[in-house]
C-alpha cells in the first residue's frame, strides 16, 4: 500500500473491519489516504466505520444508515454512501432489490451526517463480457432514475466492477472500481 501510495494512489479498500483498522494504524502517517469500507457491515461496527471512514459502499438496510448516521462524529465530514443494489438478484447476496431501491434512497438522502453519493453492486460472475456488462448496465440505469427522482443529492458514483470485470464496468460507467487482486495479488489464505 505504501507503494501504491507512493505512486500516487489515494483511495483504498477494506471489506474485513479488524484488516483495515490495522491498515490504518499502520499507515496513520499518510494523512491524505481515502478509505472506503466496501461489504457487509454488522450493526454492532457501524460506529467504528462512521469514526474511521470516508466512504461507505454496501448500505443495503435503513437501520445501518440510520446507525451510521447517528454514529458520525460532529466536525467530520458527512460519510460519503453508496447503497449497494442486488442487481443479479441473488438470494445469497447482500443488496437492496431494485424494485426497492427508490423507498431507500429517499430515506438515506434525508439523513444527516451521510451524504448519500451513489450505487454499488457485486453482480454475480459471468463468463462473457455481454453478459458481465448486463448487470452493470441495470444499475446504472438505476442510478440514472435516482438521479431524476433526487435532483439535490450529490448522485454522482457507481461503485461497480473489480478484477474480473473491470473492462465491462468501464463500459458502463464505473466511476469507482475495486482491483484489489488486479494490484496486490490474490488474498493470502491462512489455513491452520
Amino acid at each position: 500500500m505504501r507503494c501504491a501510495h507512493a505512486l500516487g494512489q489515494r483511495h483504498f479498500g477494506e471489506n474485513y473491519l479488524q484488516e483495515a483498522l490495522d491498515k490504518q494504524a499502520e499507515l496513520a502517517d499518510l494523512d491524505d489516504i481515502v478509505w472506503h469500507f466496501i461489504g457487509p457491515l454488522q450493526s454492532n461496527k457501524t460506529r467504528t466505520v462512521a469514526e474511521r471512514f470516508d466512504w461507505m459502499h454496501s448500505v443495503d438496510r435503513l437501520k445501518v444508515a440510520r446507525r451510521l448516521s447517528r454514529q458520525r462524529p460532529e466536525g467530520m465530514p458527512p460519510l460519503n454512501i453508496c447503497l449497494q443494489v442486488n442487481v443479479s438478484r441473488e438470494a445469497s447476496k447482500s443488496g437492496v432489490m431494485p424494485a426497492e431501491l427508490d423507498a431507500l434512497a429517499r430515506q438515506v438522502a434525508a439523513l444527516p451526517g451521510l451524504s448519500l453519493r451513489g450505487l454499488m453492486a457485486i453482480p454475480a460472475p459471468a463468463e462473457t463480457f455481454d453478459a458481465q456488462r448486463r448487470p452493470l448496465a441495470e444499475l446504472r440505469a438505476c442510478l440514472h432514475n435516482l438521479q431524476t427522482a433526487l435532483p439535490d443529492a450529490p448522485l454522482d458514483t457507481l461503485s461497480m466492477g473489480m478484477s474480473g470485470d473491470l473492462e465491462a464496468a468501464i463500459a458502463e460507467g464505473a466511476t469507482l472500481v475495486r482491483l484489489g487482486t488486479a494490484i496486490f495479488g490474490a488474498r493470502q489464505r491462512f489455513v491452520q
